[in-house]
């Protein structure tokens, strides 16, 4: 019997730090940041949450302090609105470079078509956003150019 609880517990402590680790792959990236644009529960219709625990999630240690500084952006980024109203949302890796992999998301929002390429790397904390590319400017540049 305490054979089978050591089991248990090795395999609950191997099942909580593959949870705590991140996305597994690039597709559950870009469709968990889309979660967070939707119509259901309060908490997951407000946009991408600004704060630390969200920014440690998505982003890699180079965007996480720019995600969650304050700032006065004229519009959501990653929805490329003030508001929105998605339509499905298509996701394609596109192509692989070195350590990077290029996901291009295409949806609607209010009817309008958005594009953006995501720049996604893999390391210990499983898949993170390095950038979002829209074909007028970055995350990066965007996020700098409205910081407080």
């Amino acid at each position: 019997m305490r054979e089978l609880a050591g089991i248990v517990a090795l395999f609950t402590g191997f099942w909580l730090a593959a949870a705590e680790a991140g996305f597994r792959t690039p597709e559950s990236l870009v469709r968990n940041v889309y979660a967070h644009y939707g119509d259901g529960a309060r908490e997951l219709s407000r946009g991408l949450p600004r704060d630390d625990a969200t920014a440690r999630q998505f982003f890699d240690p180079s965007l996480r302090k720019a995600w969650s500084a304050p700032r006065s952006e004229p519009y959501d980024f990653l929805v490329q609105s003030q508001s929105w109203k998605l339509g499905p949302l298509a996701i394609a890796i596109i192509r692989k470079e070195y350590d990077k992999t290029y996901v291009a998301a295409k949806f609607d929002n209010h009817g309008r078509p958005v594009a953006l390429n995501f720049i996604l790397v893999n390391g210990p904390e499983g898949w993170l956003i390095t950038d979002v590319e829209s074909p007028h400017d970055s995350l990066r540049m965007f996020l700098e150019q409205f910081r407080n």
